[in-house]
């Protein structure tokens, strides 16, 4: 995803490199990627897990939304001031949510982080592409 980001930066889709913010953005990727995804969500998606299982990974997401959620208080996107490919990845992440019932009431800054992000008009573009969002929206 930095890759590509770089290819554009007018964009500023990246902070640019050797920033504290581009430090930032890959604190957050990587936060995504290992702590949301491979550590908490992945498991879920395995057929045959247990239900005590379950509750484990289940647990790991609590303490991470919860996290995010807290970080989210104070900021509209993850940062900066403006929209990144972090946002881009949190949105991705956090839409696995239902297909795994977790529940994201808990957390009113992921789901109005979320909505921030649903509303561009290149996520909404994708997402039609894709399916999530019927083509006729």
């Amino acid at each position: 995803m930095q890759y590509i980001a770089d290819q554009v930066p007018a964009k500023k889709l990246a902070p640019p490199n050797g920033t504290i913010e581009r430090a930032k953005l890959q604190a957050w990727l990587n936060f995504f990627s290992s702590e949301m995804h491979k550590g908490a969500f992945g498991p879920l998606f395995y057929k045959g897990i247990s239900e005590e299982s379950k509750v484990v990974f289940r647990r790991r997401l609590a303490a991470r939304f919860a996290h995010l959620d807290g970080y989210l208080a104070d900021h509209a996107y993850l940062v900066g001031d403006d929209f990144t490919i972090a946002d881009a990845h949190s949105f991705t992440v956090t839409n696995w949510a239902p297909r795994v019932d977790v529940d994201l009431s808990p957390y009113p800054n992921v789901m109005t982080h979320r909505k921030r992000i649903a509303g561009r008009p290149t996520v909404r573009a994708a997402m039609r592409a894709e399916g999530p969002i019927p083509a006729s929206d």
